[in-house]
């Protein structure tokens, strides 16, 4: 076909041309990602009659919390916070997310596994972790909520089960996610469409990476608890990671417990998330540190991970983030 024949192809009546993205001249890679995702949480505000932003004190979600309040500046929140409580949390961690959630007037739901395991609808497991009984009380506080639409800080780089999900990521009414049911996001066009009983989780930094998260928190300069950065800590060595002692189950009496100079690449439940030797005290620092590293940080410090090749994706079909 002639190039003069595809023209009059592509202009006939009824016929619209795939047209390319935009390019905005003078942005850098951080504003177009701060863009995007800015755009990701207008689209949900619009599509969705109820919607919440899974909110831990996690770099990720306070990255997230972060361009969500400047995508609707001056006019306050759209929408609420939730946070899955596992009541092994970091309580530098909880401090932060209370802090942050009173200095601006949000809305914070707080959905605890500790209540779910005093009442017996969940079970302590034998290893004495519970990050994998959040999924439970996640899909109730959902429902209940009768929220269409879910944040989470979810990134690609971070593991493959979540390098398949899309930005909007339907799941069905049990919560369980099918990548075959994942539909195609060409030009930045999302489907939030989905039957009664049925959500869409949402990631607005899918196309953000570990490095792209500290530099944009450079940028702006927000706040983090303290854990991130280098601190002296008492910890014990437990499947090649320091584990944080306490009330969840650890150390046993063959783990001794030594203070090391360390911090914390992500942020978790204390039974699963492991920290790394670190002298980095700053932003800067632990930029630097994130350049050099060939390993992911969830396979660095997480030990939920590290059950099986599909452990993630496991999870995810059964409702997890």
């Amino acid at each position: 076909m002639t190039a003069v024949a595809r023209a009059a192809r592509d202009d006939a009546p009824g016929r619209v041309s795939p047209q390319p993205a935009p390019v905005v001249p003078g942005l850098s890679h951080l504003e177009l990602l701060e863009t995007e995702a800015a755009h990701i949480f207008r689209e949900v505000a619009g599509e969705f009659d109820r919607a919440t932003l899974l909110f831990s004190g996690g770099k990720d979600s306070i990255v997230m919390l972060h361009v969500a309040l400047k995508a609707f500046a001056p006019a306050p929140l759209p929408f609420s916070l939730l946070h899955v409580d596992t009541g092994h949390n970091f309580p530098e961690v909880i401090d932060y997310r209370d802090r942050i959630v009173e200095k601006h007037g949000l809305r914070l739901d707080v959905a605890s596994v500790q209540a779910y395991v005093d009442d017996g609808r969940l079970r302590e497991r034998p290893d004495g972790t519970r990050n994998p009984l959040q999924t439970v009380p996640l899909l109730d506080a959902i429902r209940d909520g009768r929220y269409g639409a879910v944040f989470g800080g979810g990134r690609r780089d971070e593991e493959k089960a979540r390098a398949k999900e899309r930005v909007f990521s339907l799941r069905d009414e049990f919560g369980a996610w099918d990548p075959r049911r994942q539909r195609p996001e060409l030009w930045q066009l999302y489907n939030g469409r989905h039957e009664p009983g049925e959500h869409v989780r949402v990631f607005p930094l899918s196309n953000w990476t570990e490095l792209d998260v500290w530099q944009y928190i450079e940028h702006e300069g927000i706040e983090l608890p303290e854990i991130y950065f280098a601190h002296r800590r008492e910890v014990f060595r437990r499947d090649g990671m320091w584990l944080t002692a306490g009330d969840w189950g650890g150390p046993r009496d063959d783990e001794p417990v030594t203070e090391r100079l360390i911090r914390y690449r992500t942020v978790g439940d204390m039974s699963c998330t492991g920290a790394v030797d670190s002298s980095a005290s700053t932003v800067a620092a632990v930029i630097a540190e994130i350049a050099a590293s060939r390993v992911t940080e969830r396979g660095a410090s997480r030990a939920d991970d590290r059950l099986s090749e599909a452990a993630m994706e496991d999870r995810k079909r059964e409702g997890y983030f």
